[in-house]
């Protein structure tokens, strides 16, 4: 995958603890450090966006549309 350089600001503290991760071989360097976070952060935004999204749904017409077409295929079916 194609890298990117950037450049970040952060308090004093926060690169301290940073510097500890690192020295605790937790990350091999603060990059790593960032990008892991980065993008840890990216996929939980992404993941309480679909639930908010989903908890917006009408479970009567999402079931009518996962249902839809499927009327000869459960009729196979004994019982449903």
């Amino acid at each position: 995958m194609a890298s990117a350089k950037i450049a970040i600001t952060m308090d004093k503290s926060t690169v301290h603890r940073l510097d500890q991760l690192v020295k605790d071989r937790v990350f091999p360097s603060r990059s790593k450090a960032i990008q892991v976070a980065v993008e840890e952060k990216l996929k939980k935004l992404e993941r309480s966006r679909l639930a908010r999204e989903c908890s917006m749904l009408d479970p009567a017409v999402e079931r009518a549309i996962a249902e839809e077409g499927m009327g000869e295929e459960l009729e196979q079916w004994p019982g449903y």
